[in-house]
């Protein structure tokens, strides 16, 4: 596979001169039988790519002219997956946006105007529309087929843009320092600077994990709240992460003032995962009944509440506080009912 890559690739990048090759010319030049060469070429044709061929003496093979970018080489579920993580990151976005649904009903100029000019959520829906030019001919009908079929419902959330993203994305690759204004929970701004080392995407929010230079130590930021973005030309050595990831980073510091509860519920994964939609959980099946759950708990009223709708029997693992809350509770009903 690797030599039909190696070849292909070195076909490609010759006839993208624009020149017209002789097929005695493109077999000397890639060491291959004039049986290979034609069957590269049908490969390069099911590609997307428009290769012109003269039979006979005098032949050739060329590009068709301007034609010298390349389809995205995507099998069928490739295909319909990019089409799917295009649509799912356009519904993302302000909630100017909550009245327009991603999808054929959505294609209105009013719509398209309430996304916010350059964020990510922006980028995505333009993609969305045009990413089937780029395809193989093959796989074009397929893609508008799931272009017009297909809607997203909106999820309100703050945007971020696209030149955020790719900003911090280069500094991280390139060992750079950042600098950026700075608008924390409390309303408070602040000029910041930083050696940023990962994104994550967690809970529709966008965040920067940092080393920060000012305070010393691990810091992580909402990609949203930052604004005048630099990068400083300084370069810094790495230092060894906080965790074994940023996502677990991230999670241990949204969650260090949060409650640890774990419960096995008397009904199947999927409808523990559907009741605990909206909520940062470890699921995990016991059985074709029964689901194991992790998570840290703000308030155990919510989570009364979703497992009160899940309609389902459950036993208290670990979590004493919430134990406590639920004899409580439990004791308060029993009253309302004598």
């Amino acid at each position: 596979m690797a030599d039909v890559t190696a070849r292909m690739l070195a076909l490609l990048s010759t006839l993208q001169t624009g020149r017209s090759f002789s097929g005695d010319e493109l077999t000397r030049r890639l060491s291959v039988s004039p049986r290979t060469l034609r069957r590269d070429v049908d490969r390069l044709r099911g590609y997307g790519y428009p290769v012109e061929t003269q039979p006979g003496p005098g032949g050739y093979y060329r590009l068709a002219a301007g034609r010298t970018m390349p389809p995205l080489v995507l099998d069928d579920d490739e295909a319909v997956a990019t089409l799917l993580a295009l649509a799912s990151l356009a519904a993302v976005g302000p909630a100017a946006v909550g009245s327009a649904a991603v999808g054929p009903s959505s294609d209105t100029r009013a719509e398209r105007d309430q996304q916010v000019e350059g964020g990510i959520d922006d980028a995505a829906t333009r993609a969305y529309g045009k990413v089937d030019q780029f395809l193989p001919a093959r796989l074009r009908g397929r893609a508008v087929s799931v272009r017009s079929s297909l809607e997203t419902s909106p999820q309100p959330a703050p945007s971020v843009t696209a030149e955020q993203l790719g900003l911090v994305a280069e500094a991280i690759a390139d060992q750079e320092t950042i600098s950026f204004g700075y608008q924390n929970a409390r309303g408070e701004r602040a000029r910041r600077r930083v050696e940023p080392y990962r994104q994550v995407h967690h809970m529709l929010r966008w965040y920067v994990l940092a080393w920060d230079l000012e305070r010393e130590d691990w810091r992580v930021f909402r990609l949203d709240r930052m604004c005048d973005l630099l990068r400083t030309g300084t370069r810094y050595e790495p230092r060894p992460l906080p965790a074994e990831s940023a996502s677990d980073y991230l999670r241990q510091g949204l969650n260090r003032h949060k409650q640890t509860v774990s419960l096995v519920v008397d009904a199947p994964a999927a409808a523990v995962m559907d009741a605990l939609r909206y909520q940062d959980a470890e699921i995990q099946s016991v059985d074709d009944h029964r689901t194991n759950v992790t998570l840290a708990l703000d308030s155990w009223q919510w989570l009364i509440l979703n497992l009160a709708f899940l309609d389902a029997d459950f036993h208290i693992t670990e979590g004493a506080p919430f134990t406590t809350s639920c004899q409580t509770f439990a004791h308060r009903l029993l009253n309302a009912t004598t």
